[in-house]
């Protein structure tokens, strides 16, 4: 981990002031509330030298009951701006107070936020991918198989845009959760305590792939013992079998929230592998 710390505050000195904007300046639609909770926001984390025009809406993970900011937002943010990425870190609504569609509401909501306003951002409207982690691995893919197209007539100018990522990052992602593989406590903040088994089925998200699934990057260790590696595995095949392109790599060792690497020296060179499939995307 001393790696990876020295890594951070290298890379911190690249880093462009974050500036941190509401999704809802009206305040969020089904909003409970008028505290910090009720408000999702997005963080704009802008490299100084931006070497491409490429943006990404990262979710960090914490089993929609909280939010790991730090090793699965703001180290992604400035390992995506060392890239030359304009990275926006997520912050969206939580269980128990609040239950699915409000997370998925707030995904849609980022994405369509830095595609209507990528020439603001420097970004091209036509390269923000999405990337989560663990239970923001599955709102990445919830984003990535339940994307909203462009309203035209819309009075919102951001809903005039899709949802739609133009790919997806997903790292020891929830995927399912109706098998023996779900993690329960993700499902119980998402759906509450008794959940139709037809909103299982909906947010399960390796049933809910077809062909405009955008290309997908998956990464799990075989050692998760939350979040099982099968969940990488069933949406890959899904994938594949609607013929999406996705790359999928499991290592052998690693726990559950490795964030971008750990003591493990295969396991953190995996960043570098992700970086290749974006390069080979034409996103680097």
């Amino acid at each position: 981990m001393r790696t990876l710390t020295l890594f951070v505050l290298a890379a911190w000195a690249a880093l462009a002031q974050p500036t941190t904007e509401l999704l809802w300046p009206q305040g969020a639609p089904g909003a409970q509330g008028s505290a910090e909770e009720d408000k999702p926001t997005l963080t704009h984390y802008a490299p100084k030298r931006a070497k491409n025009q490429t943006a990404i809406v990262v979710c960090p993970g914490g089993g929609y009951r909280n939010l790991a900011m730090d090793h699965e937002g703001v180290q992604i943010a400035t390992w995506l701006n060392s890239l030359g990425i304009s990275a926006f870190v997520l912050k969206y609504r939580l269980g128990p107070k609040y239950h699915h569609p409000a997370q998925m509401n707030d995904v849609q909501r980022a994405i369509r936020t830095v595609r209507a306003r990528a020439a603001d951002y420097g970004v091209d409207a036509n390269k923000i991918g999405v990337w989560g982690f663990s239970a923001g691995g599955h709102l990445a893919s919830t984003a990535a198989t339940h994307f909203a197209a462009a309203a035209a007539g819309s009075a919102d100018p951001l809903e005039r845009v899709s949802s739609r990522p133009d790919f997806a990052v997903l790292t020891y992602p929830v995927i399912s959760l109706t098998t023996d593989y779900v993690h329960k406590g993700s499902r119980l903040h998402l759906l509450g305590e008794n959940p139709s088994e037809e909103d299982k089925r909906l947010l399960s998200n390796e049933l809910q792939v077809t062909k405009d699934t955008p290309p997908t990057f998956l990464v799990h260790s075989n050692e998760d013992a939350v979040v099982p590696a099968e969940n990488s595995v069933l949406f890959y095949l899904a994938l594949r079998k609607a013929g999406v392109p996705a790359e999928m790599h499991i290592y052998e060792r690693g726990p559950h929230g490795f964030g971008l690497g750990s003591l493990d020296a295969v396991l953190r060179s995996w960043p570098s592998r992700l970086a290749d499939w974006l390069r080979g995307r034409g996103m680097l």
